[in-house]
């Protein structure tokens, strides 16, 4: 575990203390069986907005706090732990991102204030398939008078629901596949065109599918540079996958928890079954794997503090070992819970379904693996 500052320890703390009381998991199941379609709780974000935790990687001159990515990432791990459902991640993480990293002056003065009171979810639309690959970019943004036509779809935009704007990966020039020719748009909701679907997956978080008809915005919703918004795109992908990362983290965690409690008070032959020898080995080995798990992610949140070369690398490795580990840790948190593992009036399964959302979401496991070898010029 790295080393964290005093303020980090209380950001932490105060964290855990809040979502373990004010947004268990019981709460997301109430959430859940209202059928809210934006899929998030509104009075926990509300919360979290009067906690200053919307600005924590936005600057002190725009309304943030300006603590850094690894502190975000302690505030992500808690909420993962409770699957606390809201626009956290997705505008005051991945959007703030997209405007702190692209945007100038005006647009960070118009945005990001905003997303820091939680007026405005800015969510990051980039793919346009069934899997992630930002590569592939084929949404048209035609030069129009003062400004671009927006053309083309795209799929599983978190937060779709709730967002007031998105940032639209757009292809200005050349052809999908074209690492060149990519540009950030910022795009309202409300703009004449936009069209969301919501997405009902299994979960039941806010993604939609959004579908953009001749949109029409002006030279100033560019982000960055017209053509060369590639880079840029991956800066952000790369900031997103390490705090999902974190949050990753903490849904495991969270089921290593449950399992190990099982194992401690589930009485079977006449003794608890975590006396087993093959079940204490098991608990040791995910244990393990949970602490090599927080390395990296910790790693990956510290090198984009500390802007260290390698950053890219220790994003996908993160997001590769946090997609092991919550995969075989929602498994294990059924298989050992038995019989009543496989119930919905058990928390476990809303562990095993987050799980294999988050873990396709940015890149899966095998998108992370062939990036990190590439980077590293295997």
């Amino acid at each position: 575990m790295a080393a964290l500052t005093e303020e980090q320890s209380m950001i932490r703390d105060q964290a855990k203390s809040w979502v373990s009381e004010q947004a268990p998991v019981q709460k997301f199941r109430q959430m859940r069986d209202r059928g809210d379609p934006a899929c998030i709780m509104p009075e926990a974000f509300s919360a979290m907005v009067e906690m200053g935790w919307t600005g924590i990687i936005v600057p002190e001159q725009y309304g943030g706090s300006d603590l850094g990515y690894l502190t975000f990432g302690l505030v992500l791990e808690e909420t993962g732990r409770q699957l606390t459902a809201s626009p956290l991640f997705a505008s005051a993480l991945v959007g703030a991102t997209a405007v702190n990293l692209g945007g100038n002056d005006a647009q960070k003065q118009a945005l990001l204030p905003k997303i820091v009171d939680g007026s405005e979810v800015v969510t990051l639309a980039v793919d346009e398939g069934a899997r992630h690959d930002p590569n592939t970019v084929a949404l048209k943004a035609e030069k129009a008078g003062a400004g671009y036509k927006l053309s083309g779809s795209k799929t599983f935009v978190l937060e779709g629901m709730a967002a007031t704007t998105f940032v639209v990966a757009a292809r200005t020039s050349g052809s999908a596949g074209d690492e060149a020719g990519i540009t950030l748009l910022l795009v309202p909701a409300s703009a004449s065109g936009v069209s969301r679907n919501r997405l009902a997956t299994a979960d039941s978080r806010g993604y939609a599918n959004v579908d953009f008809d001749g949109v029409e915005v002006g030279d100033d919703a560019v982000l960055g540079k017209v053509d060369a918004g590639g880079v840029l795109l991956g800066d952000i992908l790369d900031r997103a996958r390490a705090a999902l990362s974190a949050e990753m983290l903490g849904t495991a965690g969270q089921a290593f928890d449950m399992t190990l409690d099982y194992l401690k008070t589930r009485v079977q032959f006449g003794q608890v079954i975590g006396s087993f020898q093959a079940l204490g080995h098991r608990a040791a080995d995910l244990f393990s794997q949970m602490e090599l798990t927080r390395s990296c992610v910790e790693a990956a949140l510290a090198a984009i503090d500390n802007g260290a070369p390698d950053a890219a690398q220790l994003c996908s490795l993160a997001k590769c070992k946090a997609g092991e580990f919550v995969h075989d840790m929602s498994n294990q948190l059924i298989q050992i819970h038995g019989g009543i593992g496989m119930t919905d009036e058990f928390d476990a399964g809303f562990y095993l379904k987050r799980a294999r959302a988050v873990e396709a979401t940015y890149g899966n496991q095998a998108f992370h693996r062939d990036r990190y070898a590439t980077l590293l010029n295997f």
